[in-house]
């Protein structure tokens, strides 16, 4: 999977970026604009559910899933139009699975906002235009044509299906409306015949809100209080505070954040795991896992993905050959110490081609070749 960090110039992006790559690839100075070509990181995601597999199962090593982020420059009001070189930004992350947009709600007087004041649902606005903008010029360039040919009786039937949602997106984004929701309408043909077009406006967005680390303590609250306004979930990060502790473990983060902010228990400490889950949830994604003395390593599949399907994330010969797929839930095997523990209490399944997975199931598939 395949995210761009966006957002404004100055609201913490680029050092996002180099927490959740644990590296310092991407230049932070405060000054806009500093980042102009684009970074990419691959991150692991680190599910503590392989962790405790590998260490049930004794393994000799532990395979994570990962995603791979880019960061670009910072968008400012006219970017899909040229200024300060946005549209070549805009270019470089078309073909990214889905966007995070980052919003600056901590107060930095030493940290200077392009617009000069702090108001991320105005800095929403701003970013959001910018894509739309981007994308009617798209439609713009291709639409005419098109119709013209489709009105002259030359247009087959894909292509007269293809005006129709053509114009369909075109009039959301000149209601000023991002066009995700249009997408989710369509069928896995319509899909095929705009995925060439790389729409910026109809990818999934994930916003992460950057607060400040006195803010930590009201963490929920502004989750909260961002979920409304915006009717989406949200995750909350720290980016200044992630980039102070990446060579930390968690247990080590959560005892410097308490000292820290000289607080005894925080209910729920923010961090880039939360983000990188939202990622996954928001592009339709989910693991399951494998686990042995070998390796134990989770496995990205879309939701809804049959057995033979998920058999295939491995290889592609596993679900040509596809016979039966052994399996047991992740809390269950945990709970149980081992499959053959499991077993004894009938808690291990064979599931044939029809079985949908389910996120945190533990599989051995068995298949011809």
């Amino acid at each position: 999977m395949k995210i761009w960090i966006v957002w404004m110039p100055n609201i913490g992006k680029s050092t996002l970026f180099n927490a959740l790559t644990k590296s310092y690839a991407a230049p932070a100075e405060n000054f806009p604009f500093c980042t102009i070509n684009p970074n990419i990181g691959i991150v692991d995601v680190k599910d503590p559910r392989v962790d405790k597999l590998a260490e049930m199962s004794q393994s000799k090593k532990k395979i994570y899933s990962s995603i791979e982020f880019v960061d670009i420059a910072g968008l400012v009001k006219g970017a899909s139009k040229g200024e300060w070189l946005g549209n070549k930004f805009l270019s470089h992350i078309r073909e990214v699975d889905a966007i995070v947009q980052v919003l600056r709600h901590f107060k930095d007087s030493e940290v200077v906002h392009v617009e000069w004041v702090v108001d991320p649902m105005r800095d929403v606005e701003i970013i959001n235009t910018e894509l739309i903008f981007a994308d009617l010029e798209i439609i713009e360039r291709n639409l005419w044509n098109l119709s013209k040919k489709v009105k002259m009786g030359k247009g087959n039937k894909d292509e007269v299906r293809l005006v129709e949602i053509l114009m369909e997106i075109q009039e959301a984004l000149i209601q000023g409306k991002i066009a995700h929701n249009i997408k989710d309408k369509l069928t896995k043909d319509d899909e095929k015949l705009i995925k060439s077009y790389n729409f910026l406006t109809t990818k999934p967005i994930v916003y992460a809100i950057n607060i400040g680390q006195d803010d930590i303590p009201y963490a929920h609250q502004i989750a909260n209080e961002y979920m409304e306004k915006l009717q989406s979930p949200v995750a909350i990060v720290c980016a200044k505070l992630e980039s102070e502790m990446m060579d930390m473990g968690d247990e080590e983060k959560d005892e410097f954040i308490r000292e820290l902010l000289d607080i005894d228990k925080v209910t729920h400490i923010p961090t880039l795991n939360d983000l990188i889950k939202l990622g996954f949830e928001k592009v339709g994604l989910m693991y399951y896992f494998t686990t042995g003395e070998d390796e134990t390593r989770s496995w990205t599949i879309p939701i809804a993905s049959t057995a033979p399907q998920a058999a295939g994330a491995i290889h592609t010969d596993f679900e040509k050959g596809f016979i039966k797929a052994e399996i047991v839930k992740y809390e269950d095997l945990i709970t149980y110490g081992s499959r053959t523990k499991a077993k004894e209490k009938w808690l291990v399944k064979l599931e044939g081609k029809e079985y949908i997975v389910q996120d945190g199931d533990c599989i051995i598939f068995k298949f011809n070749v």
